[in-house]
């Protein structure tokens, strides 16, 4: 029989795991979608280049973060994880506003619920 702690233990690295793997997900889309974007295009197509760029380099960082076992604490875990989560919602915003882009913003979107499913368990 497994006891309540091992419940959330499993739940918590489950969690930990898919928002890895939402943020390597989004990493990829949001750099592929930035190389798409005429970077001497319009001001929008230069909002959603960066914003690409940044959904990128923050969905990877904090990917390493969480692949790194115990050698980080839980609330750096809980800054950076937050700090994704809300760089995955205002990109899918701007991605909304870019012809093509809606299954970048859909993966933001996926990535920010991972993020707010992972937040929920360290509370």
């Amino acid at each position: 029989m497994t006891t309540t702690s091992q419940k959330e233990l499993f739940r918590f690295l489950e969690d930990r795991f898919a928002c890895a793997q939402a943020c390597t997900e989004c990493a990829r889309d949001c750099a592929t979608r930035a190389s798409l974007v005429d970077p001497d295009g319009t001001e929008n197509q230069e909002l959603v280049r960066r914003k690409g760029i940044m959904c990128a380099e923050v969905c990877d960082a904090t990917c390493r973060v969480l692949s790194e076992q115990n050698q980080v604490d839980e609330e750096i875990i809980r800054v950076q994880v937050e700090w994704c989560r809300q760089v995955c919602l205002e990109s899918a915003q701007a991605f909304d506003t870019h012809s093509g882009a809606g299954q970048t913003a859909e993966s933001c979107r996926a990535c920010a619920r991972a993020c707010t499913e992972f937040l929920a368990t360290l509370d």
